[in-house]
């Protein structure tokens, strides 16, 4: 049986023809969207309508002609050709990235706000407080950042004449509130003054939510109760409720600051906070971004009407703004703010802002790529192609809307413990030393003799309510059904657990994936690897063999670069009146550049993986059990 849900080319060399590798059968409750939906005709009419018809408050049609493509009026520099604009708002800090016309990043500017604005009194740019769980960042600080990040791009000799477009991203789910008075003062910046000037009267709330706070269990408790329950609100949104998701957040604010909320004229997300400001006018929220709110139905594209009212009542539809929009839009032409104060071309775009992770999707990869991040958190994004059937949903992973594609996905798992964990293994059975952790990975067997580890330092996402270290032996690969014994730690052998830590953290993910991937979807075809432990030849090499596919390392990554990937995707497609997609931008690309494939599936270690599915599937469920009784 093929490896479902991995391209046939997954397993071949990086040059050589494609090897097949068994792959799991899924088990597990889940939902297909389409059994949900109760207005799949709608997707599909979207699907077939121009992207750009959707967005009548703009009347954007123009914009389509080649005359309004932008021209080089002037340039400052020998260099006239076009640059493309980036910027990504995370928790930390603001950075601008420049693109040219064929990819190449050409300028990089950042601002970090402890250090370059710490009179805002941030730890990490976040204020936690002053209630248990709250966590914000000033709407003023990320103003001034505006402002500094572009000084010192004019400081460093930018052209802004050539800067043809402008895109972005932000941190997922955080929430900006815009007072009554918001329109006319973006409309009438004095270019005279700084950004900041819009603060404090353009905002009914001086500081925003962001994705770290955790102050809304009672809010996601009652909006999953609202609709049936978590996997009913998964099944129609992508995800079910959780404290960081802006609908959430909405709730609260509007129960707790009644006031405020009354005085709101639209609620914006970091991502469409700052086209806003480019616009000099309140900018719609982004398809993709939109799926990280639980106020979308992510089969439709549209808002769901009863999430509305549960989260902010019958006024939330308009303070919301239009039905979201897809990432190659074109937005409108940059405010004369910009122009007068800084010098851009006044015929410069602004195409929609997504959030950071789907940024990170349109930087480092395409439809049918798996994209694997070993940072503090290990996260897995499944950038899942068109098919005829629908993503499946569940309560413990994310399904994203792709910002470029429609009917396109992306499916998120995120894990609490992956660098620490993997760090304190290190460090208690290495030495400390990663050179030794890689020689014990390497000298232990492919499946390591049957033991098992878990390893949850931190209370666990996936599976959920899970901690503690768990040590299992296990029947070899590919008995069924599997015998799965529990063992003490004195009965592990301490070299095993480097590769105990590994394989059991791939395990899981792949565990997961056969589940989400739609039955007709096509294979996935390469496995990406970034974050801190994406430059380990060993780590390299164990997660192709577990994932059966080839892995690569981005020559550049961030989430900044999509930014800037957007906003030259918008302007092509204005170039060519409307039409193109994203992938066929991106052909001329220089592959070299993007990509270094680092490892190749070794098939017969592709295949004692495929047939240890099912023992760690019976083994995490008896973690969860202990867990469950410890509990009680």
């Amino acid at each position: 049986m093929m490896l479902r849900g991995i391209s046939p080319h997954a397993a071949a060399v990086c040059s050589a023809p494609a090897q097949n590798v068994p792959f799991p059968t899924a088990h597990g409750p889940s939902c297909p969207l389409h059994a949900i939906s109760s207005n799949v005709q709608t997707r599909h009419a979207y699907k077939s309508t121009p992207v750009l018809g959707r967005i009548a408050p703009y009347n954007l049609s123009s914009l389509f002609h080649t005359q309004e493509i932008p021209k080089m009026t002037s340039a400052t520099s020998n260099d006239t050709s076009p640059l493309f604009l980036g910027l990504d708002l995370s928790t930390q800090g603001l950075k601008a990235v420049l693109i040219t016309e064929d990819s190449a990043v050409v300028h990089e500017s950042a601002v970090h706000f402890d250090r370059d604005l710490p009179h805002y009194g941030t730890t990490n740019g976040a204020i936690r407080g002053p209630g248990a769980g709250e966590v914000t960042s000033p709407v003023r600080m990320w103003l001034e950042a505006f402002d500094l990040v572009t000084n010192r791009m004019k400081t460093a000799g930018i052209d802004f004449q050539r800067i043809l477009a402008v895109s972005g991203d932000g941190q997922q789910h955080g929430s900006v509130y815009w007072s009554l008075q918001a329109e006319q003062m973006l409309a009438s910046l004095d270019p005279e003054k700084p950004l900041d000037q819009l603060a404090p009267g353009a905002f009914s709330l001086p500081n925003a939510p962001i994705w770290q706070d955790s102050s809304t269990a009672r809010e996601c408790r009652e909006l999953e109760a609202s609709v049936g329950g978590a996997q009913a609100l998964a099944d129609l949104t992508g995800s079910r409720a959780y404290e960081r998701f802006t609908g959430n957040q909405i709730k609260r604010i509007r129960r707790l600051h009644p006031e405020a909320y009354q005085s709101t004229s639209r609620v914006s997300l970091v991502s469409s906070f700052m086209p806003s400001l480019f616009l000099g006018k309140i900018a719609p929220i982004e398809l993709s971004d939109a799926s990280g709110m639980n106020l979308m139905n992510v089969l439709t594209y549209q808002w769901e009407d009863r999430l509305l009212e549960e989260c902010g009542g019958p006024e939330l539809r308009a303070k919301i703004g239009p039905e979201p929009v897809p990432g190659g839009t074109v937005l409108g032409k940059i405010s004369p703010w910009w122009v007068e104060r800084w010098g851009f071309n006044p015929e410069c775009l602004i195409a929609p802002f997504t959030g950071d992770n789907p940024a990170t999707v349109v930087a480092l990869s395409t439809p049918g790529d798996a994209i694997l991040s070993l940072g503090t958190s290990t996260t897995l994004l499944l950038s899942i192609p068109p098919s005829d059937t629908p993503p499946k949903c569940f309560t413990t992973s994310h399904l994203l809307t792709h910002p470029t594609t429609i009917d396109a996905y992306i499916a998120m798992l995120c894990y609490k413990n992956g660098a620490l964990a993997r760090e304190q293994v290190r460090d208690r059975y290495a030495g400390g030393h990663w050179t030794h952790f890689n020689e014990l990975v390497e000298q232990r067997p492919v499946g390591n003799d049957g033991f098992m580890g878990f390893y949850f330092p931190l209370p666990e996402i996936i599976p959920p309510n899970v901690q503690g270290n768990f040590f299992f032996h296990t029947s070899p690969s590919g008995v069924r059904p599997p015998s799965v014994t529990s063992v003490p730690e004195a009965e592990m052998p301490a070299v095993a657990h480097p590769r105990a830590i590994l394989e059991s953290q791939f395990l899981s993910i792949r565990s997961r994936i056969a589940a989400i991937m739609p039955e007709d979807a096509p294979p996935l075809q390469r496995l990406v690897i970034c974050g801190g432990s994406s430059e380990n030849a060993v780590i390299q090499q164990l997660a192709a063999n577990v994932f059966g596919m080839r892995a690569f390392v981005a020559g550049k990554e961030g989430a900044a670069e999509g930014g800037a990937q957007l906003a030259r995707y918008a302007w092509w497609r204005a170039l060519n009146g409307g039409a193109g997609t994203f992938e066929e931008m991106r052909a001329a690309d220089a592959v070299e550049e993007r990509m270094r494939c680092v490892a190749e599936p070794r098939v017969k270690n592709c295949a004692v993986y495929a047939g240890l599915v099912d023992a760690y599937r019976e083994c995490e469920e008896r973690v969860v059990k202990m867990c469950a009784s410890y509990a009680n």
